[in-house]
């Protein structure tokens, strides 16, 4: 799993630090396996700089270049420019020598001194495309007459830098699939020096319903497999590019932008951990989304454009009239958000992780939505990333809220209770952790001291944590977060061998070795190869001796 160093950082205020986080978050659990810079613009803009074109005459042997003089802040240099809309008097990017440009596929070249027609230049003016900020290749971009030559470029466009984070996600911590998740763990960890920071969650207090005109009615026909669904209408959008910021975030952990809407729900899904859909409202009949299996055989075309033979207990989204979407795992063709989509019906459920595990297996799926959904989402946080989303929506692409939030709940995912021992704590970790330290740690973990008594501490663990129900469960998360390393070890050696007449030399042998080499004891082979009147040595004579030292 990737994340954004930036992203993580959105929600505790911690200086840069990425090896010692990284670190942390290691010894966390949370195994960090590779880290990357990452930058908005590949290279950073490094050498390219403002360059004020002095002189702008016609090249001497070709109809369509232009011979230039340009001031660059340390000289100025002759460039051969065929870019149309290149004059006089214009503040223009200049990659001069030795710069390093990429393609958009991320193919690097570099700027040389050249010949171009019998006319020397010394860099390139250059277009938005060449410097991956922009598409358009119709002329060389032109800037504000107020810079100076000589600026750096990377100083008059932003250019976000990052680190993007590989995660070696185990499959039991559901909890961390998220930059929310992952910033709540390294809080946790700091914590333990005595810095407990605030946990800075997006707000939502902004949502408000604008009309009610386009109300979608929810029908759950499989509790079980759906426990909870929440949908909203938004009507009246623009679907474009996302602003920069999104863009960034989605590309420092791979994912390629696509349009506003598609974005959001990919960015509050990787935020929050909520996996989300936008349905084209238009492609709704019936004006009802029914959540439901279908009978065996049924064909459904995916996103992909692969048609698909349902199984009977595949969960799908449906409309009135036919199949939108397969539930938690991949959408339907003829439903998603297109060009000209300018309304949709979003939503946001908790579905049965065995249910969608079954589905996505069975249809060869490995999505990012269904990753989430078959661990186990947090089934509390489901209308609060829906408000982020349509917030977020509304921002970028306009439009309104056109329908209260639908929120279908018939079987609530209670929290677990658990009774902690303080003698079971002591006797797994193997020495004594003060009381105050393990409940100051449980509460950076969000798990709630309901009670304290002589012998433990009653807790209610939140349901996002499905991983933690016994009080075994609990040790490990005190201990992961109080530190391995700060456990203290026993300086004896104690192994029981079993006497018994029956117990061959070899097992003996093997039973030392094994203890010895748990002690960080070397095992060696020794081989023996004695000359005997330079005859060439036999076999017989090798002669084996192990040994451990």
């Amino acid at each position: 799993m990737k994340v954004s160093y930036n992203w993580i950082r959105q929600f505790i205020t911690v200086p840069e630090s990425i090896e010692e986080h990284t670190a942390l978050l290691t010894s966390l659990g949370l195994e960090v396996e590779g880290i990357e810079k990452f930058e908005s613009v590949k290279g950073g803009l490094q050498g390219i700089v403002v360059g004020h074109v002095l002189e702008c005459v016609q090249h001497p042997n070709a109809d369509k270049l232009k011979l230039t003089k340009v001031n660059i802040g340390t000289e100025t240099v002759q460039i051969v420019c065929g870019a149309p809309n290149v004059a006089a008097g214009q503040k223009v990017p200049v990659a001069t020598i030795g710069t390093t440009l990429y393609t958009a596929a991320g193919e690097a070249w570099k700027i040389k001194k050249g010949k171009i027609r019998g006319e020397e230049s010394h860099g390139m003016i250059c277009a938005e495309d060449e410097l991956n900020i922009g598409t358009s290749h119709d002329g060389i971009m032109v800037l504000d007459e107020s810079l100076s030559p000589g600026t750096q470029f990377n100083e008059v466009i932003n250019i976000e830098n990052d680190y993007t984070i590989e995660i070696g996600l185990t499959p039991n911590r559901s909890d961390a699939m998220s930059h929310l998740g992952v910033a709540r763990d390294l809080r946790a960890g700091l914590a333990i020096d005595g810095d407990l920071l605030e946990f800075i969650t997006p707000s939502v207090s902004s949502f408000h319903v604008d009309n009610r005109s386009h109300r979608v009615d929810i029908e759950i026909d499989k509790p079980e497999l759906a426990p909870r669904y929440c949908g909203v209408t938004l009507t009246g959008l623009t679907i474009k590019d996302s602003p920069e910021w999104i863009q960034n975030r989605l590309k420092a952990i791979g994912i390629a932008p696509k349009n506003n809407v598609v974005d959001i729900t990919n960015y509050v899904m990787h935020e929050l951990g909520q996996p989300l859909h936008a349905f084209d409202l238009g492609t709704i009949e019936g004006n009802q989304i029914v959540v439901k299996t279908l009978p065996a055989g049924t064909k459904f075309i995916t996103l992909d454009e692969v048609e698909h033979e349902l199984h009977e207990e595949d969960l799908m989204i449906c409309d009135g009239v036919k199949p939108l979407c397969i539930a938690g795992v991949y959408g339907g063709l003829n439903s998603g958000v297109k060009k000209a989509t300018n309304s949709i019906f979003l939503e946001s459920a908790y579905f049965n992780p065995v249910s969608v595990r079954k589905t996505a297996k069975r249809h060869g799926f490995n999505t990012d939505a269904s990753f989430r959904f078959e661990r186990g989402i947090d089934p509390n946080i489901t209308e609060y990333a829906l408000k982020r989303a349509a917030i977020l929506i509304i921002e970028t692409a306009g439009g309104e809220i056109s329908s209260d939030i639908t929120d279908v709940y018939s079987q609530k995912i209670e929290d677990q209770q658990v009774f902690l021992p303080f003698s079971k704590v002591n006797s797994l970790i193997g020495q004594e952790i003060p009381k105050e330290e393990i409940k100051s740690i449980l509460r950076t973990l969000d798990i709630n001291v309901n009670n304290v008594t002589e012998s433990g501490l009653g807790l209610t663990i939140p349901a996002y944590r499905n991983d933690v129900t016994r009080p075994a469960d609990v040790i490990e998360e005190i201990l992961r977060v109080y530190g391995y390393d700060r456990i203290g070890t026993s300086d004896k050696l104690n192994a029981s061998i079993a006497k018994s007449s029956r117990l061959a030399n070899h097992k003996l042998q093997d039973l030392v070795a094994q203890q010895l080499a748990g002690q960080g004891f070397y095992e060696m082979m020794l081989i023996v190869l004695p000359l005997i009147n330079t005859v060439p040595l036999q076999s017989k004579y090798r002669q084996k001796t192990k040994c451990a030292c």
